[in-house]
């Protein structure tokens, strides 16, 4: 099987920076795999785990993020996250605050379309920590 370029970075590092075989992202519009020779694609990413098949058949290293973009180009994929950690170093206590932040951006934000922005934010967390529970 063919293999891409996959970065993940975050503000605070570079995750991932290698050759690999098979990509699973969590997009706001659902979750898509990314292999080699991928059309050209760039999403918003929604708090999920970022799947990353090294070889064939192996078991994923997997690594939450907590939104983000994802562009797929001629040259691979590049995440850019709004932060990451991988799931083997998970805080449980780190998804709980993030959920506090999101409520407190609920409660300050103005307009229709920023409570809902915030509210879907938020949802999407709240779904997630049930999910690692």
């Amino acid at each position: 099987m063919d293999t891409f370029q996959f970065e993940l970075v975050s503000p605070e590092k570079l995750l991932i920076s290698e050759e690999v075989q098979h990509v699973v992202v969590p997009g706001v519009e659902g979750e898509f795999g990314v292999l080699a020779h991928h059309a050209p694609l760039l999403s918003t990413l929604k708090p999920g785990v970022v799947k990353v098949y090294k070889t064939e058949g192996g078991e994923p290293e997997r690594l939450f993020v907590q939104g983000g973009f994802a562009d797929v180009n001629p040259k691979g994929l590049t995440i850019l996250a709004d932060a990451a950690v991988p799931m083997s170093e998970f805080d449980v206590a780190s998804l709980d605050q993030a959920i506090k932040d999101a409520e407190d951006d609920l409660s300050d934000a103005e307009g229709d379309k920023a409570k809902l922005r915030a509210q879907e934010k938020l949802d999407q967390l709240r779904q997630f920590r049930l999910a690692v529970s």
